[in-house]
C-alpha cells in the first residue's frame, strides 16, 4: 500500500510546487483535480485534452518528481437540476475519464450525483430519510428516473471508450449513493466499472465502522481516501451528529474531519489497511486535507506520519 495525496489540500502551490512538496515528504502517488467541486489548480483539462504541449508540461512534471499520478478527480454534481451546472459537471466527468485513457491511469473518483425532486429547482435534493420528507419516497424516484440511468449509460460507454478505467464514486452524504445500501441499488443499474471510492471519515461520524464495510463491499472498493474524523462524544450527546452550523468550527462542533490519527489511532488505520488489502485494493491511500484545526502542512505531513506506522504493524 502506498501513501498517496489528493493535491488540492496544496491548491496554494502550483502544481510543480505542489509535486515536489510531496516527493519531499515521502508520498509516492497524487490524485488532481478535474472536477466542479475541485480546486483544479494544478490541472487545466480543456488543455490537457487538446493540446499537446499540455500534455508534455504535465508529464515532465511528474517525471522531475518520480511521482505517479494514480487518480483522475472529478468530484461534482453531474445530476445537477440546472441544466447548465449538470453539462459542466458531466463534461469534467467525461472528460476524466478520458483523460485518465490516454495517460494510462485506472481510478477516476467523483460523486453519484444529486437531482432534484420530481418537480425540479435550483438545487439536488438530499433523500436522507423517508419520514423525514414532504415526499417520502423521493430517493427511489431519484435513483429509477435520474441516478440509476445516468450511470448506466456512463458504464457502457466507458466499456467502449475507456475499458480499463474504473469510476470510484464516493459514498458521500449529501449525494445520492452514499451508504452500502445505496451503492448495492446503483449495481442493479452498471457494471463493474463503477465502484468505490472508500473514505473512512464519512462512516465514522455516521456511526458506521469503514471496515465492516469495506468487508461487505469487497472488491468493488477501488479506490481510499485518507481522513479522519475526531469525535466529541460530550458535544454529540447534547447536539447530535447533524449540526447544522457552517462553517465548521473544531472548538465547537460535535465531530469535523481531522488528520490521520486525530481521530482514530495507528492500529485502527491498520486494521482498516488490511481490510482494504483483503478487499483487492492494495495500492493507494490518497491523503485528503479537509481538518478545519490545521494548516495544510500540518494535517498532512500528521496524516503521513501515522500511515506510516500503521503501514508497520
Amino acid at each position: 500500500m502506498r501513501i498517496g495525496l489528493f493535491t488540492d489540500g496544496l491548491k496554494d502551490l502550483s502544481r510543480r510546487e505542489a509535486l515536489a512538496w510531496a516527493a519531499d515528504h515521502d508520498i509516492t502517488d497524487v490524485e488532481m483535480s478535474v472536477g466542479t467541486w475541485g480546486a483544479r489548480t494544478h490541472l487545466n483539462l480543456e488543455a490537457l485534452l487538446s493540446e499537446p504541449r499540455a500534455m508534455d508540461d504535465l508529464r515532465r512534471d511528474l517525471d522531475e518528481t518520480s511521482i505517479r499520478f494514480s487518480a483522475v478527480n472529478a468530484a461534482g454534481n453531474p445530476l445537477h437540476p440546472d441544466p447548465s451546472a449538470r453539462v459542466r459537471a458531466q463534461a469534467a466527468v467525461r472528460g476524466a475519464i478520458e483523460l485518465a485513457a490516454r495517460l494510462g491511469i485506472e481510478r477516476v473518483v467523483t460523486m453519484a450525483g444529486s437531482p432534484g425532486g420530481r418537480t425540479g429547482g435550483p438545487i439536488g435534493v438530499f433523500g436522507l430519510w423517508s419520514v423525514a420528507n414532504d415526499d417520502e419516497p423521493i430517493w427511489a424516484w431519484q435513483m429509477e428516473n435520474e441516478v440509476g440511468p445516468y450511470w448506466r449509460g456512463m458504464s457502457d460507454w466507458m466499456a467502449m471508450a475507456a475499458a480499463d478505467v474504473r469510476v470510484c464514486l464516493e459514498l458521500h452524504p449529501g449525494v445520492s449513493v452514499w451508504t452500502l445500501e445505496t451503492y448495492r441499488a446503483l449495481r442493479a443499474y452498471c457494471g463493474d466499472n463503477i465502484g468505490v471510492n472508500l473514505d473512512p471519515s464519512h462512516f465514522w461520524w455516521q456511526g458506521a465502522d469503514p471496515v465492516r464495510v469495506i468487508e461487505a463491499l469487497g472488491p468493488v472498493v477501488g479506490w481510499c481516501h485518507g481522513k479522519d474524523t475526531t469525535l466529541y462524544p460530550d458535544r454529540i450527546s447534547l447536539h447530535g451528529v447533524l449540526d447544522h452550523r457552517y462553517p465548521v468550527d473544531a472548538a465547537i462542533a460535535p465531530w469535523h474531519f481531522s488528520a490521520i490519527g486525530d481521530g482514530h489511532d495507528a492500529a485502527t488505520w491498520a486494521r482498516l489497511i488490511k481490510a482494504l488489502q483483503a478487499a483487492g485494493h492494495d495500492s493507494v491511500i490518497s491523503i485528503e486535507h479537509e481538518d478545519p484545526s490545521l494548516t495544510p502542512d500540518e494535517c498532512i505531513s500528521r496524516s503521513v506520519a501515522t500511515l506510516k506506522q500503521a503501514l508497520e504493524m
